[in-house]
């Protein structure tokens, strides 16, 4: 198949974590602008696709239930194979949707090399990783499995928001506010709640703060607030959905994030976002691309960083150096830029 012919049916699978499914939404976005008439369908985790319900570029969601691996893909796979999709992309790099893409009786597969079953993808794709000297962002990686396909542009990620979330959410965006989502599902990858208590002081009291996430995370949230000893500090974690999230996020003086979902959050919805690296750097590829985005981490020369590509649940070497020694007055600083941009735009 070339880029000629015309895509009727087109399937996009990642199942892995949420900020990688966020980041898939670029490419979603290209093919929907090429193929406006296309059936576009996405598969994901099942725990996931409250993201993506109602989102405009998508037909159909395909729900993977992966606590029950294996009795799943003998449920989707004849599913999928029924579509008969012109196009299968699988951005997701393990066996299990590699099986699933292997046997989607597709007339084209195209996912990257890593995953162990490519050699029978129509085409495979090297997975490349960036470098200090050579970036490479994930939606660069992505976009390069539908290059072909569209054009060798990338999209940034893409997340609608629509009127009846903006009316559920309008209370929380009726005053100047900074949201902070402190917590990550990787210990290592989160800056100390002793830090983000810091930052929260130092932040005027005449701005409200929101202390974002999930539900699992109010109780930090809650660690944090207290700590801080401040007024006009208010939680959110598991109030909201996430698209509720996205929306209160977009209209923040700034959002401050660790290296995880919510950056990616913001990068969608183009919201002004600051985030704090510890154990990983921006080096993998999953920075921020919204308008007004900053990074912080540490000024040390640390031997031990990066320690993984997703980090750990705790410090291998237990000192936590790459989050201890970052300054909380360079993310004060941020919050004083990015209000000085809000005013001027």
């Amino acid at each position: 198949m070339t880029s000629q012919q015309v895509l009727k049916k087109i399937l996009i699978i990642q199942t892995a974590f949420l900020g990688d499914v966020i980041l898939a939404t670029g490419i979603l976005h290209k093919l929907r602008l090429a193929y406006p008439q296309a059936q576009i369908d996405f598969l994901l985790k099942k725990e996931n696709a409250h993201l993506l319900e109602n989102h405009p570029d998508i037909d159909h969601l395909l729900l993977f239930d992966k606590s029950k691996k294996w009795k799943e893909l003998l449920r989707l796979i004849p599913l999928v194979r029924k579509e008969k999709y012109d196009l299968v992309i699988n951005l997701h790099r393990f066996a299990s949707s590699g099986l699933l893409t292997v046997l989607a009786n597709a007339s084209a597969t195209v996912g990257f090399n890593k995953n162990p079953l490519s050699f029978f993808y129509t085409t495979a794709v090297p997975h490349v990783l960036g470098s200090r000297e050579s970036p490479f962002h994930e939606i660069q990686r992505n976009h390069s499995l539908i290059a072909s396909f569209t054009d060798e542009f990338p999209a940034r990620p893409y997340l609608e928001i629509n009127i009846e979330v903006l009316k559920k959410t309008k209370e929380y965006r009726e005053c100047e506010y900074v949201c902070i989502a402190p917590t990550s599902v990787w210990y290592t990858k989160q800056l100390t709640e002793e830090k983000w208590a810091g930052l929260m002081r130092k932040i005027p009291e005449n701005i409200t703060i929101y202390l974002m996430g999930g539900a699992n995370d109010f109780a930090p949230c809650e660690r944090i607030k207290n700590n801080a000893r401040r007024n006009n500090v208010k939680i959110l974690a598991g109030k909201l959905s996430m698209i509720a999230s996205a929306a209160v996020m977009k209209d923040a003086i700034v959002n401050f994030v660790n290296d995880s979902a919510p950056t990616h959050l913001a990068s969608a919805v183009d919201a002004a976002v600051c985030t704090v690296y510890c154990s990983t750097v921006p080096d993998f590829g999953f920075g921020p691309l919204a308008t007004f985005s900053r990074i912080v981490e540490t000024k040390d020369s640390l031997p031990c960083r990066p320690c993984n590509l997703h980090g750990y649940k705790n410090c291998p070497l237990t000192h936590f150096k790459c989050a201890s020694t970052i300054d909380v007055e360079a993310l004060h600083l941020i919050f004083i830029e990015a209000q000085q941009y809000g005013q001027i735009v």
